[in-house]
C-alpha cells in the first residue's frame, strides 16, 4: 500500500462526497417530478472513480460509459454542465446533444461516453494509439461493466492493445449484475481479470469500494503503460447499492448481500477510515456541507439554463456547415484530374498512389487493416511498399474489425489522419456499431469538440458469393454524419481518396473489384477531386443515366450502343453519394426531361430510390416518363455464374430501361 498524505486523503473523500451529493441531488429530483432524464446511478461504485482519478495526471484521457456521474465528476466536470446535459440545456457538456449516455468533455479529458455496451475499449486503443506514434507518455484509462466483458468488442480491444502494447488500462467496474442478470449467470469466470492473461496482460481484482486500494492499482498501471510495457487490466468489485437504472424494482437483487454491501457502503466506510487516521470530524464535515450546497446551486443553475435553439439541430453533423446543407449542395469547383505525366494502373494502384502522397505529405497519417503490412501488402496490393516504406505508420491487426474501426476513431479524435482498410464491404456489418454509432456521431455528441476524420476503405466483391459480395453505400447514406464515395476509374479514385484523406468527416470509400486491376491513365501527381461534385462523363440530350462505380463504365457502352439507333445519352457519374451532387443531377434531367438511375446494389429501398425520390419531388412536372431505376435483384448475392447473371443488372437491362425511357 502506497503512502497518502492527509491532503491526498481529503481529495479523495471530497471526489467521492461530490459523487454521492450529485447522485442523490438527480434522484432526489427524479422522484419528485422536478425534472425528467434517464438515468444509471453510481451508488456504491464512488471509491473506483476516486481512486482512479487521484492517480491519473491532468492530461491522462478517459472514456466511460453510460453510468458515468462517478468518472465525469471525477475527471473534473462540472455538475452543472453535467447536470445540464442530462437535462438537454445549452450549459450541458455537449449542448443537450449526447443527454445522460453522451457526456463528453474533452477539456478536462473525458474524451468520450458510450450509451453501447462494451464499445468504449476500441476507441480508447485509438487514443492510445495516437499517443505511442506521438511519443507522449500519457495514459488513457477506458471503465466500463462487468456485463460488458461478455461483449465481443472488449476482447478484440484487449487482444489488440497488448499486441501493439499501448498505454491503455482497462477498468471493469465490477458491480455483480449485468444489468439484472448476476455474475453467475452469464459467466464462468472466477474472476474476470484472469481474462487478461490470456492476452498476454497483467490483470488485478481488487476491491472497489477502496479508494486507495483503486488509486495503487491504478498508479502502478499508469507506470508500466508510461514505460512502455503496455495494457493493464483492472477489476474493481463493488456492489451496487441501486438498480441498473432509475426506477428499477430491482426483484433480482439478493437481499442479504445487498444489506450487507449497504452496512460496508463505501462513503461511509472512507470516513470512518480518514477519522482513525486522525483526521478531524469537523473538517470532513466541513467537506460534506460545502459538496452538498455547491451541488445544490450547480443544479438549480443547469434547471435554469435555456433549451437549444431548435435551427442548431442540424449543426456539428457535419465540419463546417449544417446538415441540410451537406446533403445536397456543392459550391464550385474543379471537376476534373490534373494534366500532366500518366502512369497506367488499375484502381488498387491509384488508391495505393493516393496513400503514399498522404503519408508523404503528412506525419498524422495512418494506415492500419488486416494484413496490409509487407509482404502482403494488402489481399489485393493497395497497400503493397507502405509499411517497408513509413513503418509504424501503417500496421497489420489481428482479423478484428471492430478493434480496427475502434482504433481508428480514438487516433482520429486524438489528431491523426487514419485510413482503416476492411477487407470487404460485406465486413462492415461486423463494425457497423463503431461506424454508425461512433465515427459518425462524435462530432455531434461532442458539439463539435471531438471529430473522427478516419476514411474506411472498403473493397465490394464480384462474385464472391453473399457474404463477400454486397455493397453497402445505401446503409452508409442512412447515416448522418458519414460521406460515402464510389469512384469509377482509378484516376477518379486517387483524387478522391485523397479528399477523403483530408476531410474533417469520416468516410466511406468504396471500391468496385472489376476496377481493380482493369488500367488506365492515372496522374503521377498528388492531387484531389471535391467530394460532393459529380461529373457528367458523356454529354447527351435524350435521357440522363445516373450511376457510380463500376456501372457507370456500363452506362457508356449503353450510351454508345444506343446512339446508333439517334438516342443521346448523358451519363452522370456521381462519384460521391453522400454529400448528394443534386443540382447536378437536376440539371441533366432539367434538361434531358428523362432519368434511368443505374447501380449494382440491391433495388429495393437503395441508393437509387432517395435519387429518384428527389428528382420527382422537383422535376415532376417537366419529366416526360417516369424515373427508371436498373439496379440488383432482392437476392443475397449468388455464386453460381447463371444465378449472378439473374441478381445482376446488367447491360441489356440498362439499355432496355433506356430505350423504353427515350419512348
Amino acid at each position: 500500500m502506497h503512502q497518502h498524505s492527509n491532503d491526498e486523503l481529503l481529495a479523495i473523500y471530497r471526489t467521492m462526497r461530490r459523487i454521492r451529493a450529485v447522485d442523490e441531488r438527480c434522484r432526489r429530483g427524479l422522484k419528485a417530478g422536478e425534472f425528467a432524464f434517464s438515468m444509471w446511478s453510481p451508488e456504491g461504485q464512488e471509491a473506483i472513480s476516486a481512486g482512479t482519478a487521484a492517480a491519473l495526471r491532468p492530461d491522462d484521457q478517459w472514456i466511460t460509459t453510460y453510468r458515468c456521474i462517478g468518472d465525469a465528476v471525477a475527471k473534473g466536470v462540472t455538475t452543472e454542465s453535467l447536470v445540464g446535459e442530462f437535462l438537454g440545456t445549452t450549459i450541458g457538456t455537449s449542448g443537450g446533444r449526447g443527454g445522460a449516455m453522451g457526456v463528453n468533455a474533452p477539456d478536462v479529458g473525458l474524451m468520450a461516453t458510450t450509451g453501447i455496451v462494451g464499445a468504449g475499449p476500441p476507441i480508447a486503443n485509438g487514443f492510445a494509439w495516437a499517443d505511442q506514434l506521438q511519443g507522449r507518455d500519457r495514459v488513457t484509462v477506458v471503465s466500463f461493466g462487468d456485463g460488458a466483458t461478455s461483449i465481443g468488442f472488449v476482447h478484440e480491444a484487449m487482444n489488440l492493445a497488448a499486441v501493439w502494447k499501448l498505454p491503455v488500462i482497462f477498468l471493469c467496474q465490477n458491480n455483480l449484475y449485468g444489468e439484472a442478470t448476476p455474475l453467475a449467470g452469464y459467466t464462468a469466470t472466477q474472476k474476470l481479470s484472469d481474462r487478461a492473461a490470456g492476452y498476454g496482460m497483467p490483470g488485478v481484482t481488487i476491491d472497489g469500494t477502496d479508494p486507495l486500494a483503486v488509486c495503487d492499482a491504478v498508479a502502478d498501471a499508469t507506470r508500466r503503460a508510461r514505460a512502455g510495457d503496455g495494457p493493464t487490466m483492472i477489476e474493481a468489485v463493488a456492489h451496487r447499492l441501486s438498480g441498473h437504472y432509475f426506477g428499477d424494482p430491482c426483484v433480482y437483487v439478493d437481499q442479504e448481500q445487498l444489506a450487507e454491501a449497504l452496512e460496508n457502503e463505501p462513503l461511509k466506510a472512507f470516513r470512518n477510515r480518514l477519522l482513525d487516521e486522525g483526521i478531524d470530524a469537523a473538517e470532513l464535515d466541513r467537506v460534506d456541507e460545502q459538496e452538498l450546497a455547491a451541488v445544490d446551486a450547480s443544479v438549480e443553475k443547469a434547471k435554469a439554463a435555456p433549451p437549444p435553439d431548435p435551427d442548431s439541430v442540424f449543426t456539428h453533423v457535419y465540419a463546417g456547415t449544417n446538415a441540410s446543407a451537406e446533403l445536397t449542395t456543392s459550391p464550385p469547383r474543379s471537376h476534373s484530374v490534373p494534366v500532366g505525366p500518366t502512369t497506367d494502373m488499375g484502381l488498387a494502384g491509384a488508391v495505393n498512389s493516393a496513400m503514399r502522397h498522404a503519408l508523404e505529405s503528412d506525419p498524422r497519417v495512418v494506415i492500419l487493416g488486416e494484413d496490409i503490412a509487407d509482404p502482403m501488402g494488402g489481399l489485393f496490393k493497395a497497400t503493397a511498399g507502405l509499411s517497408t516504406d513509413f513503418g509504424d505508420r501503417v500496421r497489420s491487426t489481428p482479423i478484428s474489425e471492430t478493434a480496427i474501426l475502434g482504433a481508428a476513431i480514438g487516433a482520429a479524435a486524438a489528431g491523426m489522419r487514419p485510413v482503416a482498410e476492411i477487407m470487404f464491404c460485406d465486413f462492415l456489418g461486423v463494425c457497423m456499431d463503431q461506424l454508425v454509432n461512433h465515427a459518425a456521431k462524435l462530432r455531434y455528441m461532442t458539439g463539435g469538440r471531438v471529430t473522427a476524420p478516419i476514411t474506411v476503405r472498403t473493397v465490394v466483391g464480384t462474385g464472391n458469393g453473399p457474404q463477400h459480395s454486397q455493397s453497402f453505400e445505401a446503409w452508409a447514406m442512412h447515416v448522418p454524419g458519414l460521406k460515402v464515395v464510389f469512384p469509377s476509374n482509378p484516376a477518379d479514385a486517387k483524387g478522391l481518396l485523397a479528399a477523403c484523406i483530408d476531410d474533417e468527416d469520416p468516410c466511406v470509400f468504396l471500391e468496385g473489384m472489376s476496377l481493380l486491376f482493369a488500367k488506365s491513365a492515372v496522374p503521377d501527381e498528388p492531387y484531389t477531386l471535391p467530394l460532393g461534385s459529380a461529373v457528367i462523363t458523356r454529354p447527351g440530350t435524350d435521357v440522363t443515366v445516373i450511376s457510380w462505380g463500376p456501372m457507370v463504365g456500363t452506362a457508356h457502352r449503353v450510351a454508345k450502343s444506343v446512339a446508333e439507333d439517334g438516342i443521346s445519352v448523358e451519363v452522370v457519374d456521381l462519384r460521391t453519394l453522400l454529400p448528394l451532387d443534386l443540382p447536378t443531377i437536376l440539371d441533366s434531367v432539367g434538361r434531358t426531361r428523362r432519368a434511368v438511375i443505374a447501380h449494382g446494389s440491391v433495388g429495393f429501398a437503395g441508393a437509387g430510390a432517395e435519387i429518384a425520390a428527389q428528382v420527382n419531388e422537383e422535376l415532376f412536372g417537366e419529366l416526360e416518363a417516369p424515373v427508371t431505376r436498373v439496379a440488383a435483384a432482392f437476392t443475397p448475392v449468388p455464386h453460381a455464374a447463371s444465378l449472378i447473371a439473374a441478381h445482376q443488372a446488367g447491360r441489356a437491362d440498362l439499355e432496355a430501361a433506356v430505350r423504353q425511357a427515350a419512348g
